[in-house]
């Protein structure tokens, strides 16, 4: 006999956005059934953000070794425990996984159901031998990897991010297909602990990021000594002796590579298939799920939220949609998503951070603009740590309204929040140069880029006039 659910919400999906929904509305005294088939705390925690950002820091370790001479420390090569690495790995995953337990869930009084979720009608959704039928549903399903038609893929062994993070031994020669973030942060990461790397990917590296903080990531990979192949289409993919070999073109000629291991890092989809979306009268593609501004889908007792909508896939934009959809659910109120500013990171050293439009996008969509820059080695406390490589790029209107922040360099993504807030609020550009930083630290890039607003107005001879005289009269 099935048993019947009638809740306040029922948040399909456990990753970060549907755990901060059902987290909230707890959290309020709103009676809230969680519907999840796999693991919790979704991609970001089991196989996406953390367990990524844990390897890269265990590659900058290593990394740090090497180049310790830099620093007057003779240090022998770092020699990796790629077990204990593994190991490190896992206990990021573990130390952060209560926060998303099924436990604390039920404490918070969620009644969470561990099973495929399917809509039955517009009112219903079937999970296990469950039936929910819920004032409202917000899917938050994620996304997983996409998997390229290449010839032969499928008869050779290969890793997704869902799968790399398993492997416990040594990789000698790591081939990755795709330059996105995944790709790039994964490869350096794994070049870091002592990998030859490959990346092919079919477009430009980077393509969509501003193109002269691209350069300086790019080459900061190929220094060392990672191997990029840019607008390349890998023909076909056979077994080899040492895992796998690679088929593809280069300058009109055959060329083969061949790796030991092989990571697919090509893209994501949104998961739907089994949700039975069309018996809901909820309106889809394969590229994710219709919403509206409040991200109500066309059944409107259903909201979705974070990959399943498709386009940008990170796990801030998804607590972001929570929040939208709890102010939406709970007190009416009517947001708008289309009015937010998202910022973007590539973890990779060094890092990639930006928000707002880029150089390009903001040239064809104003007339006129500013931009001002400030590089890294101009920095104090970036000559004494040696991280002199990158800059920081901001794009305002001519009145110093900030259309846009680049940030390439050390630490950029923490350099950024501050241009979070000051686009978030409409502080303008010249404002920041107001404010008191410590000296020494990074975090001072941001103001002298912010003075480079007024240099056009320094350089006026009236002003001139004006402080001659004022010094004049003492």
């Amino acid at each position: 006999m099935e048993e019947v659910l009638k809740p306040d919400l029922c948040v399909i999906g456990g990753g970060s956005g549907g755990l901060s929904v059902a987290a909230a509305a707890a959290q309020f005294g709103v009676p809230v059934v969680l519907i999840e088939k796999g693991l919790m705390g979704g991609d970001c925690l089991n196989y996406g953000c953390v367990p990524s950002k844990a390897l890269l820091a265990a590659g900058k370790r290593a990394d740090a070794v090497r180049t310790a001479s830099t620093f007057g420390i003779e240090v022998l090569e770092a020699q990796i425990d790629h077990r204990g690495v593994h190991d490190h790995v896992h206990r990021a995953i573990a130390a952060i996984a209560p926060n998303d337990s099924i436990e604390r869930f039920t404490g918070l009084g969620v009644r969470v159901i561990q099973a495929q979720a399917s809509f039955l009608d517009k009112f219903t959704v079937e999970a296990g031998r469950v039936l929910v039928r819920a004032r409202r549903f917000v899917i938050a399903t994620g996304s997983s990897p996409t998997i390229p038609p290449v010839p032969g893929l499928d008869e050779v062994p290969y890793f997704t991010n869902e799968t790399i993070f398993d492997v416990s031994e040594r990789i000698q020669h790591l081939i990755v297909l795709g330059g996105g973030p995944i790709g790039l942060e994964l490869g350096q990461a794994h070049r870091m602990l002592g990998a030859h790397v490959t990346i092919f990917d079919m477009a430009n590296f980077l393509a969509k990021e501003d193109q002269e903080a691209a350069r300086v990531l790019l080459k900061r990979l190929e220094d060392t000594e990672v191997v990029l192949y840019p607008n390349t289409r890998v023909e076909r993919i056979e077994p080899s002796v040492q895992g796998v070999a690679v088929h593809f073109h280069k300058d009109g000629e055959s060329v083969i590579i061949k790796g030991t291991h092989l990571l697919v890092a090509t893209g994501r989809k949104p998961n739907l298939k089994q949700l039975s979306l069309d018996r809901a009268g909820i309106a889809h593609t394969d590229d994710g799920i219709k919403v509206n501004e409040q991200l109500k889908t066309t059944n409107r007792r259903v909201y979705a939220i974070g990959d399943s909508i498709g386009g940008q896939q990170f796990t801030h934009l998804a607590n972001y949609h929570a929040g939208i959809v709890i102010r939406n659910a709970l007190f009416r109120l009517k947001p708008d998503v289309s009015a937010a500013t998202i910022p973007r990171v590539i973890y990779t050293s060094p890092e990639l951070a930006q928000i707002g439009l880029t150089e390009d996008e903001a040239h064809k969509r104003y007339r006129r603009i500013r931009i001002f820059r400030w590089p890294y080695a101009d920095n104090d406390r970036a000559q004494c740590e040696r991280e002199t490589d990158g800059f920081i790029k901001v794009i305002t209107k001519k009145d110093g309204t900030i259309l846009g922040c680049t940030i390439v360099g050390a630490e950029a993504g923490e350099l950024l929040q501050l241009w979070v807030m000051a686009m978030a609020k409409d502080i303008k550009i010249g404002d920041l140069i107001s404010l008191v930083l410590p000296y020494p630290t990074l975090s001072e890039l941001s103001k002298r880029v912010a003075y480079a607003y007024y240099q056009p107005t320094l350089a006026k001879g009236w002003l001139r006039t004006i402080i001659g005289l004022l010094r004049r009269l003492g």
